[in-house]
């Protein structure tokens, strides 16, 4: 180092130290990193980066956003009372133990506002969605990262790493990246083994796509427990991702609790129309879920004939594992995609190097990526 490297040293540190600085551990946070939207050359062809659905949204939804257009100069009602009050028509729940936020993932950073404190510790499972870490590092807690068996959440694994620190797990099931799964059983295994002060959040956001019968979205448990809280989603199934809605339901004082800090205007008036009109809609639901009944199988099979192996999925996405050969791996098959308009997503950030996830797409985006990787293994 020489002694201009020095001196431009010292003057950036000078500088760092007269200036705001974000409390400890926030410069610690890596940026949440989105699914690509463009392929090559800026043309977005086929883009199954993200887990979008493919049919849209319900045109029931097009009315709403038309009727709320009229009066954008006007704030929404803060308490989003007609889509709680949707919500809880549909799935049978008490409106008041609902609570909205802009998108699942504002719901989980509140419960880890609400509850985490310094020299906290919260878990979750190795693959587990990133915002986990995210959001328990901003309220200043300690992530714990629990192993998984075959890409798939151990309990056992996470109860072993539950210390007096603790006082929240998080469980995505299914979970995101790696489209598994476990039973409804394993579920309650892991609550009645928790401390009754642990809070459990159970992610839901792929719930509505499970076609398992033993399997359960977190409802009941969230209904009966007093340390239960269950969040869903309105970007996956819905198709509103572009809007940013999310939901929660737990236990009176968990709602009330986070109702304290939610902001008060946190949920646009259109996304609450938007949101209304689309859980009403079941038929679009329906649909959704017999496409992806029809094309998860079909495309999780032709990869495997590729000789390329598929984690069973259960949501509306696969992750796909790439050999470890020169020519043949993930970021190779990623690049070779995206110069052909198709947009698909690494996941490295998720400590898989080495695989892809694969949202499931239209009939024509399947076919095209399948029919692209077949000619980039013949040609790796």
């Amino acid at each position: 180092m020489n002694d201009m490297t020095i001196a431009v040293t010292e003057v950036d540190q000078t500088a760092v130290q007269s200036r705001p600085q974000p409390k400890q551990g926030v410069l610690d946070i890596a940026p949440y990193v989105p699914g690509k939207s463009k392929g090559s050359h800026g043309k977005t062809l086929h883009k199954l980066s993200s887990n979008e659905t493919p049919l849209g949204f319900s045109d029931a939804v097009s009315a709403a956003i038309e009727g709320v257009a009229k009066s954008l100069e006007l704030y929404p009602d803060g308490g989003a009372t007609e889509l709680r009050a949707a919500i809880g028509d549909v799935y049978g729940l008490n409106p008041d133990r609902i609570i909205c936020g802009a998108g699942s993932d504002e719901i989980l950073s509140m419960l880890a506002n609400t509850y985490l404190d310094e020299g906290d510790e919260a878990i979750y499972s190795e693959h587990g969605f990133l915002v986990y870490e995210i959001a328990i590092r901003a309220a200043g807690a300690t992530p714990v990262v629990a192993p998984e068996k075959d890409f798939t959440t151990d309990v056992d694994a996470i109860l072993e790493r539950v210390t007096s620190k603790t006082k929240m797990v998080f469980l995505a099931n299914p979970n995101n990246p790696t489209g598994t799964y476990i039973p409804f059983e394993e579920v309650k295994r892991l609550h009645q083994t928790l401390p009754p002060h642990v809070l459990l959040v159970l992610d839901a956001a792929y719930g509505e796509y499970v076609r398992r019968n033993d399997y359960e979205s977190g409802i009941e448990l969230a209904a009966t427990a007093d340390n239960v809280v269950m969040t869903r989603t309105f970007s996956k199934i819905y198709g509103l991702a572009n809007l940013r809605l999310g939901w929660g339901f737990g236990p009176a004082h968990v709602i009330d609790a986070m109702n304290r800090i939610r902001g008060p205007f946190n949920v646009s008036g259109v996304a609450i129309a938007a949101g209304t009109a689309a859980v009403r809609d079941r038929s679009f639901v329906t649909a959704s879920v017999e496409h992806n009944e029809k094309w998860l199988p079909w495309v999780t099979s032709e990869l495997e004939k590729l000789g390329l192996t598929v984690t069973p999925s259960v949501g509306n996405f696969v992750l796909v594992h790439f050999p470890d050969v020169d020519g043949k791996r993930a970021t190779d098959a990623d690049a070779y995609l995206l110069e052909r308009g198709c947009v698909l997503r690494l996941v490295g950030n998720y400590g898989l190097p080495n695989a892809i996830r694969m949202t499931i797409g239209s009939e024509e985006a399947n076919r095209t990526v399948v029919a692209h990787l077949k000619d980039f293994l013949a040609q790796a």
